[in-house]
């Protein structure tokens, strides 16, 4: 007995099919090259014959075909169509997935492009898949794939054959359409602006968006335009590329995944995101997956009904509902069990989800940013991360650099902190002085912002002269290993650096008064004078 198979993709290909998609996204520049890209990595893994990646233009209602995988120029202007024309149409209308198991047998595909004609079609799949931008279907990807001859295997049936075929492809098509949506976006709005739909059907416009570019590539021009967002402190090269990425996720629905180190300011980051979005006015829900038990986790973000389980006496909403129409923001996501990432999974598929207990379906409007300071690519080969799940989330990735990597921000933030603690402590420092200044920069700082933070709160509230010296900072930062200044030099020595450094102090205090230093320091005024002739220190310099 004969069966007709669609063959699916081998499973151990999955996972570097996935993976090369993720670097093209990352680090390629201009948007044609990746969506391109994008189709070279699939025709590789997917055994395709043909792919193509579509736009839908608002502005004139068409449906173009952008970038396209086995198809000719002139064949790839041909593909033209209005929302519920053949199949693409039909997929954009719908927001709905198609599979046609024999392309022969389809009388809604309508060969337009004629590149069918140069082949037998009566044995091609075909499967298109739409790629939105929250509710939004901005256009669709599809592919086209060959049709075996085979034996019966294992006892399976035709239907259970196509089944399992079909499922899987559109479950990876869907995944890479999800990864491409953002560039995909930004080809629209370009294409939009332009109102060039000739260059746009040939893929030829090159535009180029400094999203898919690390730091190295931005010019001096685009550092300049980065608006730093009104609730993170930062002027350092690394945040501006950081505030760029901002601006140009923030405009769409785009899922954002938010990587860094613990302190270094991931939650501020996602709140620019919201604040400076559409949803602005809407709730923005915040949820530390790590801060609650796992038992607790799933009731606190779906809900429960009544009676669901002892002690659920009311029907409860969970964050997931609170969020609708705004943002919600789920920190440390790599601590969530598998059983709720499978949940989360399908929230940002379907946009659907029950609560605990329940058996009505809920709708929700959300858009979902998430942050973890885990390398989440290696939790999945350790199997504690869903690998379809961080496909779907690394849509946007944004790395906040750590504090040792941006350390012209310090004597910033460290301003910031010190009027900040200055209004809640009722104190009156007024700077900070040189050595301290000289140990903050030193220092590595393991906790980064948070880190820095606690030191000048502590600081602060030590100081009795309104000024941070080194000895109100903690000890950590006071140990030769800590701040990378190895002890040298005999005590005395260090002993004359220390006063050196009080009668610097002193002078700047008194704008270089001798008189009042010296009372400051409990000297006498010829004792002073000993001083600062023994180090050399010209007092007229602090003078106004």
């Amino acid at each position: 007995m004969q069966i007709i198979k669609t063959p699916a993709v081998e499973q151990p290909n999955t996972m570097t099919l996935l993976a090369e998609v993720s670097r093209a996204l990352n680090h390629e520049e201009d948007i044609n090259t990746v969506l391109r890209r994008v189709l070279s990595i699939m025709s590789e893994h997917m055994e395709m014959m043909r792919g193509m990646i579509t736009i839908l233009n608002r502005d004139t209602d068409e449906i173009v075909i952008n970038e396209s995988f086995g198809l000719t120029e002139e064949e790839q202007a041909r593909g033209r169509y209005k929302p519920g024309e053949g199949i693409i149409g039909q997929v954009v209308k719908t927001g709905r997935h198609i599979v046609v198991p024999r392309i022969d047998e389809e009388p809604l595909f309508l060969n337009r492009t004629g590149s069918r004609n140069r082949i037998k079609s009566d044995h091609l799949s075909f499967a298109c898949v739409p790629v939105t931008s929250g509710n939004e279907v901005i256009g669709t990807l599809s592919a086209d794939r060959s049709t075996l001859v085979e034996e019966k295997e294992n006892g399976k049936t035709l239907q259970e054959r196509e089944d399992e075929s079909i499922d899987e492809l559109v479950n990876i098509l869907s995944i890479i359409a999800s990864m491409i949506s953002q560039a995909v976006r930004l080809k629209q709005l370009a294409q939009e602006e332009s109102g060039n739909r000739q260059n746009t059907a040939y893929g030829q416009t090159g535009e180029a968006f400094s999203y898919y570019r690390d730091d190295s590539h931005f010019s001096e021009e685009e550092y300049a335009t980065a608006k730093r967002p009104a609730n993170i402190i930062g002027n350092s090269k690394a945040m501006l590329s950081v505030f760029r990425m901002i601006d140009k996720i923030s405009p769409t629905n785009a899922t954002a995944l938010i990587l860094g180190e613990s302190g270094v300011g991931k939650e501020l980051v996602a709140s620019a995101i919201h604040y400076k979005s559409h949803r602005s006015d809407k709730p923005f829900i915040k949820f530390n997956c790590a801060a609650l038990p796992e038992s607790i986790v799933e009731s606190e973000l779906f809900g429960h009904e009544k009676g669901s389980f002892t002690g659920a006496t009311a029907t409860r909403q969970g964050r997931f509902e609170l969020a609708d129409g705004g943002t919600i923001f789920l920190d440390e996501i790599g601590e969530l069990s598998l059983p709720i990432q499978a949940k989360l999974l399908r929230i940002l598929q379907e946009k659907e989800f029950e609560r605990v207990g329940g058996s009505k379906t809920l709708k929700t409007d959300i858009r979902v940013i998430a942050a973890t300071n885990r390398d989440l690519e290696e939790e999945i080969k350790k199997e504690r991360f869903r690998e379809d799940l961080y496909y779907r989330l690394n849509i946007f990735p944004i790395t906040v650099p750590a504090l040792r990597e941006r350390k012209s921000d310090i004597l910033l933030l460290a301003d910031y902190f010190v009027d900040k603690y200055n209004t809640v402590n009722f104190k009156g420092v007024r700077r900070i002085s040189t050595r301290a200044i000289d140990m903050l920069m030193r220092y590595h700082w393991p906790g980064n912002v948070r880190e820095l933070e606690n030191c000048i709160e502590r600081a602060v509230i030590l100081s009795e002269d309104n000024v941070i010296h080194g000895y109100h900072l903690p000890p950590t930062l006071q140990t030769a290993e800590s701040s990378g200044t190895p002890a040298t030099g005999s005590l005395q020595q260090r002993l004359d650096a220390i006063e050196h450094d009080m009668i610097i102090e002193a002078l700047k205090r008194t704008k270089g008064n001798m008189s009042k230093a010296s009372r400051q320091l409990g000297l006498s005024e010829r004792v002073m004078g000993l001083r600062v002739k023994k180090f050399s220190i010209d007092f007229r310099k602090y003078r106004p």
